[in-house]
């Protein structure tokens, strides 16, 4: 997600961390950048679950009336619970 392509942008941080970073030789900017890319995904993620909870939910509803059509043959730990 992130591009080669740098754009300068203005930040306010608290005093002390920034200091205590400088001192510590800690790159700011990289931290923030990866900061930056963790929130952006996980914001994605939460709209993309917001926006297709109804289909999730009617997909739970329709397991919980039929089971699940692999019920037979999915071996992974609670495969028996899919079956009706």
């Amino acid at each position: 997600m992130v591009s080669q392509i740098r754009r300068k942008t203005s930040l306010t941080l608290d005093a002390e961390a920034l200091d205590c970073a400088k001192e510590l030789g800690v790159n700011v900017s990289a931290v923030a950048e990866a900061a930056l890319v963790k929130a952006v995904a996980a914001a994605r993620r939460e709209k993309w679950l917001a926006e297709n909870a109804d289909a999730f939910a009617a997909q739970s509803d329709w397991h919980a009336r039929n089971g699940h059509p692999l019920a037979d043959i999915i071996a992974a730990p609670g495969g028996a619970s899919w079956k009706s």
